[in-house]
Protein backbone atom coordinates (compact mmCIF):
# COMPACT_ATOMS: atom_id res chain seq x y z
CA UNK A 1 0.00 0.00 0.00
CA UNK A 2 1.53 3.26 -1.39
CA UNK A 3 1.94 6.42 1.04
CA UNK A 4 -0.92 8.38 -0.40
CA UNK A 5 -3.37 5.35 -0.22
CA UNK A 6 -2.38 5.71 3.42
CA UNK A 7 -2.76 9.20 3.38
CA UNK A 8 -6.15 8.90 1.94
CA UNK A 9 -7.19 6.49 4.15
CA UNK A 10 -6.58 8.62 7.35
CA UNK A 11 -8.46 11.55 6.12
CA UNK A 12 -11.27 9.74 5.55
CA UNK A 13 -11.07 8.04 9.03
CA UNK A 14 -10.09 11.67 10.51
CA UNK A 15 -13.30 12.92 8.61
CA UNK A 16 -15.98 9.59 9.83
CA UNK A 17 -14.31 10.49 13.09
CA UNK A 18 -15.85 14.09 12.88
CA UNK A 19 -19.16 13.08 11.62
CA UNK A 20 -19.12 10.78 14.80
CA UNK A 21 -18.23 13.06 17.31
CA UNK A 22 -20.81 15.64 16.49
CA UNK A 23 -23.60 12.72 16.17
CA UNK A 24 -22.45 11.95 19.59
CA UNK A 25 -23.04 15.27 20.95
CA UNK A 26 -25.95 15.52 20.18
CA UNK A 27 -27.08 12.02 21.47
CA UNK A 28 -24.82 12.54 24.69
CA UNK A 29 -26.54 15.96 25.09
CA UNK A 30 -30.27 13.78 25.54
CA UNK A 31 -28.71 11.50 27.47
CA UNK A 32 -27.07 13.41 29.89
CA UNK A 33 -30.16 13.85 31.65
CA UNK A 34 -30.85 9.91 31.90
CA UNK A 35 -27.58 8.92 33.01
CA UNK A 36 -26.77 8.94 36.94
CA UNK A 37 -23.34 8.81 38.50
CA UNK A 38 -23.18 5.43 39.21
CA UNK A 39 -23.46 4.51 35.17
CA UNK A 40 -21.03 7.46 34.39
CA UNK A 41 -18.31 6.27 31.32
CA UNK A 42 -14.55 6.20 31.60
CA UNK A 43 -13.12 8.64 28.77
CA UNK A 44 -11.07 6.21 26.48
CA UNK A 45 -7.25 7.12 27.50
CA UNK A 46 -5.24 8.02 24.07
CA UNK A 47 -1.70 6.50 24.09
CA UNK A 48 0.82 8.89 23.20
CA UNK A 49 4.58 9.18 22.98
CA UNK A 50 4.24 12.87 25.17
CA UNK A 51 6.05 11.62 28.09
CA UNK A 52 8.86 9.81 26.24
CA UNK A 53 9.37 13.15 24.47
CA UNK A 54 9.40 15.50 27.21
CA UNK A 55 11.98 13.37 29.36
CA UNK A 56 13.97 13.38 25.89
CA UNK A 57 13.83 17.43 25.63
CA UNK A 58 14.76 17.89 29.51
CA UNK A 59 18.05 15.57 29.08
CA UNK A 60 18.99 17.86 25.65
CA UNK A 61 17.74 20.95 26.97
CA UNK A 62 16.68 21.36 30.48
CA UNK A 63 15.78 24.61 30.39
CA UNK A 64 13.66 24.53 27.00
CA UNK A 65 9.83 23.71 26.79
CA UNK A 66 7.32 22.78 24.64
CA UNK A 67 4.07 23.96 23.39
CA UNK A 68 1.43 21.32 22.70
CA UNK A 69 0.64 22.09 19.21
CA UNK A 70 4.87 20.94 18.75
CA UNK A 71 3.89 18.28 21.38
CA UNK A 72 1.08 17.14 18.78
CA UNK A 73 3.57 17.36 15.86
CA UNK A 74 6.35 15.56 17.88
CA UNK A 75 3.52 12.63 18.61
CA UNK A 76 2.65 12.84 14.55
CA UNK A 77 6.19 12.31 13.82
CA UNK A 78 6.93 9.24 16.04
CA UNK A 79 3.90 7.41 15.21
CA UNK A 80 4.48 7.89 11.49
CA UNK A 81 8.23 6.32 12.03
CA UNK A 82 7.38 3.45 14.00
CA UNK A 83 4.83 2.49 11.60
CA UNK A 84 7.44 3.07 8.57
CA UNK A 85 9.83 1.02 10.15
CA UNK A 86 6.98 -1.68 11.83
CA UNK A 87 6.05 -1.99 7.73
CA UNK A 88 9.53 -2.33 6.60
CA UNK A 89 10.74 -5.35 9.03
CA UNK A 90 7.51 -6.84 8.16
CA UNK A 91 8.27 -6.87 4.84
CA UNK A 92 11.73 -8.12 5.47
CA UNK A 93 10.21 -10.76 7.64
CA UNK A 94 7.99 -11.87 5.09
CA UNK A 95 10.50 -11.91 2.40
CA UNK A 96 12.47 -14.92 4.50
CA UNK A 97 9.09 -16.24 5.23
CA UNK A 98 9.14 -15.71 8.48
CA UNK A 99 6.31 -15.56 10.88
CA UNK A 100 7.92 -13.46 13.72
CA UNK A 101 9.67 -10.61 13.98
CA UNK A 102 13.00 -10.56 15.73
CA UNK A 103 15.40 -7.63 16.21
CA UNK A 104 17.44 -8.36 13.21
CA UNK A 105 14.43 -7.50 11.13
CA UNK A 106 14.05 -4.35 13.17
CA UNK A 107 17.61 -3.71 12.53
CA UNK A 108 17.76 -3.89 8.75
CA UNK A 109 14.57 -1.40 8.91
CA UNK A 110 16.70 1.23 10.65
CA UNK A 111 19.21 0.38 8.74
CA UNK A 112 17.12 0.75 5.07
CA UNK A 113 14.64 3.86 6.45
CA UNK A 114 17.22 6.13 8.27
CA UNK A 115 19.81 8.16 6.65
CA UNK A 116 23.65 7.76 7.64
CA UNK A 117 24.67 8.84 10.73
CA UNK A 118 21.40 8.40 12.33
CA UNK A 119 20.69 4.72 11.39
CA UNK A 120 24.02 4.15 13.26
CA UNK A 121 23.36 6.25 16.17
CA UNK A 122 19.88 4.29 16.08
CA UNK A 123 21.58 0.82 15.70
CA UNK A 124 23.86 1.32 18.95
CA UNK A 125 20.75 3.05 20.67
CA UNK A 126 18.94 -0.62 19.68
CA UNK A 127 21.74 -2.85 20.43
CA UNK A 128 22.26 -0.97 23.97
CA UNK A 129 18.68 -1.25 24.54
CA UNK A 130 18.34 -4.88 23.86
CA UNK A 131 21.64 -5.81 25.60
CA UNK A 132 20.33 -4.18 28.68
CA UNK A 133 16.66 -5.90 28.70
CA UNK A 134 18.42 -9.47 28.47
CA UNK A 135 20.54 -8.74 30.87
CA UNK A 136 18.21 -8.29 33.39
CA UNK A 137 15.66 -10.70 32.99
Amino acid sequence: ESEREQQQRRSRAAMAKTASKSAKAASSKASAKKSTDSTKRRKKRQETFSSYIYKVLKQVHPEKGISRRAMSIMNSFVNDSFERLANEAIKLARYNTRSTLTSREIQTAVRLLLPGELAKHAISEGTKAVTKYTSSS
